[in-house]
């Protein structure tokens, strides 16, 4: 099949016939004069397969150097130079480095040569960005014009007012975007206009939005259609016959399998690293405390995880109306859990406090008598104020049998519930200042419970994530504080359980303050009701009967 090259109403063909190879493979404006990309056999079968994939939205995860920006610069470069009856329309590029915008636009000015049969300028510009705030500020940018009126743009960063483009958006590298899951939310507006998403990239990280896009296009929770191209489908597909056209070499199989073996060796220990760049496989975080196996095999299904939210009115409501609506959400929910809870174990209690954006987590660990910390219930709260916070911390405390220590957050906004839960429970209460001597001291230990299996989770995704996100960050264990990822209400967390099971164990550790017996204190105030009550029936049997009305 012989390619043809693009008019102002036609498509062109692409031909797959892979017998025959081009002349080179080189980036960007470095391709040689000549190259032709539509020629028998340049294109590989994943990048043809990308770019015969017409759907609204794409995604792709790859290993390095597959060839894929390469594939998107050509058919945007078709896209643009047709009329729109032909499915013409702008592109715009938005890469996560300056550089990868100036390879993008310098394929796009070949192929327009090429296959679009025009001469185009490279123009440098600067692309006026609004903000939220209404401020404006300038993006360095560059831009290819067509004859059909179409333009593809290349923007050197993530632009704020990203929903006003109209058009194919294409997010390469997302991962490594500053805030990616903002960028694909704001892309995901142009399908109203009939635009178009492409998102591409390598993997950084499990609890990279980008990953986390693509395992939900999985799950069939987002329209996406997926490609996954690791390394050795890319050299299963010609990759390093390609190279060796390149470096004028002979090809072989035996000096493939070499070469591809050659490339794997020189990541040396660090294999996970290897799987995420060429195998397309997300790696557990560089410095990862806990490791996914390790996390779950102390998870168990059955353990209740709460979660209680009320939106921004429900702060302006009536005090009475507040008290009363928690007061019976904790009847409903946290009553029956609280109930159950054996009189024989001791239990704590760790909180990592949050008003608004992150979750307020509570954990509540029982202390067996193997020492093992068997979570019994774990609550995640959202925008709740701190008054109703403080309802549920009491109501909890209350009624925990055997109740040995609380450890709650008291660093900027915890520091109120920390406080009075402290003045009402005296010195079982730990006010926690998160510093680096107290992440040194108290998060070993913690990590050390998953390796001995001394500690029990509930089997949930949520509760899972938060504890990937513990990582070594200047010789310590903690939430890296600009680290955000997206739950499964798709809401943003920063580790919040798993800093509330860390408060928790550091309770559970403490030596009791003083004896006390097994009845909690329900129990003791529901005796003492029963016994005024039998106390009030035997003074009011001895009390003239006409007076009996009043007591």
């Amino acid at each position: 099949m012989t390619a043809h090259h693009a008019t102002a109403d036609t498509r062109p063909v692409i031909a797959r016939n892979p017998a025959t190879l081009g002349p080179d493979f080189t980036r960007g404006s470095d391709l040689p004069d000549d190259h032709d990309p539509l020629a028998a056999g340049i294109l590989m079968a994943h990048q043809l397969d990308w770019i015969e994939d017409k759907s609204d939205m794409k995604a792709a995860e790859k290993g390095r150097r597959t060839g894929i920006t390469y594939a998107e610069a050509l058919d945007d470069t078709i896209t643009a130079a047709s009329k729109r009856s032909a499915g013409g329309d702008n592109v715009f590029y938005i890469g996560d480095t300056k550089d990868k915008g100036r390879e993008f636009i310098g394929y796009v000015a070949h192929f327009a040569k090429i296959v679009a049969k025009e001469l185009v300028n490279i123009e440098e510009f600067l692309f006026e960005d609004e903000q939220e705030d209404g401020s404006t500020r300038f993006i360095s940018a560059y831009r290819v014009r067509f004859a059909s009126g179409f333009r593809v743009e290349a923007l050197s960063s993530n632009p704020a007012n990203i929903r006003g483009l109209q058009g194919i958006v294409v997010v390469d590298e997302a991962a490594f975007h500053r805030d990616v899951r903002a960028v694909i939310d704001a892309v995901n507006a142009l399908l109203i206009w009939g635009g178009k998403v492409r998102v591409i990239s390598t993997h950084n990280g499990v609890l990279n939005a980008f990953n986390e896009l693509i395992q939900e296009a999985k799950a069939g929770k987002v329209p996406f259609s997926l490609h996954h191209i690791p390394f050795a489908k890319a050299v299963e597909n010609g990759l390093y016959r390609r190279v060796c056209l390149i470096r004028q070499r002979e090809w072989s199989a035996d000096a493939e399998a070499e070469w591809e073996a050659r490339i794997r060796k020189s990541y040396g220990v660090r294999v996970a690293a290897m799987r995420q760049e060429l195998d397309a496989i997300p790696s557990e975080a560089e410095g990862a405390a806990l490791t996914r196996v390790q996390i779950e095999n102390v998870m168990v299904p059955g353990i209740p995880v709460l979660r209680l939210i009320r939106d921004d009115d429900f702060k302006n409501a009536p005090k009475q109306m507040r008290e009363a609506d928690i007061r019976d959400w904790c009847e409903r929910e946290l009553a029956p859990i609280l109930t159950a809870l054996d009189p024989k174990e001791q239990h704590a209690l760790g909180q990592d406090f949050a008003r608004t954006g992150d979750v307020s987590a509570i954990v509540v660990p029982a202390i067996g008598l193997d020492l093992i910390r068997r979570v019994r219930f774990v609550l995640e709260m959202r925008n709740i104020p701190f008054e109703q916070q403080r309802q549920i911390v009491f109501y909890i405390i209350r009624r925990l049998p055997r109740f040995l220590a609380g450890a709650l957050d008291a660093g900027g906004n915890g520091a109120y519930l920390a406080e009075v839960t402290a003045q009402e429970f005296g010195e079982r209460i730990h006010e926690v200042k998160f510093t680096p001597e107290w992440y040194r001291l108290e998060m070993p230990p913690y990590q050390s419970a998953f390796a001995d299996e001394d500690i029990v989770l509930p089997k949930d995704d949520d509760v899972l994530r938060d504890h990937q996100a513990l990582q070594y960050t200047n010789g310590y264990i903690r939430v890296p504080e600009d680290f955000r990822f997206k739950g499964s209400d798709g809401l943003d967390r920063h580790g919040d359980t798993a800093i509330a099971g860390a408060l928790a164990w550091f309770a559970s550790r403490q030596s009791p303050k003083f004896e006390y017996g097994y009845e909690s204190a329900v129990d003791r105030v529901a005796r003492n009701r029963r016994q005024s009550s039998r106390d009030r029936d035997r003074r009011a049997r001895t009390i003239d009967p006409d007076l009996r009305g009043s007591l």
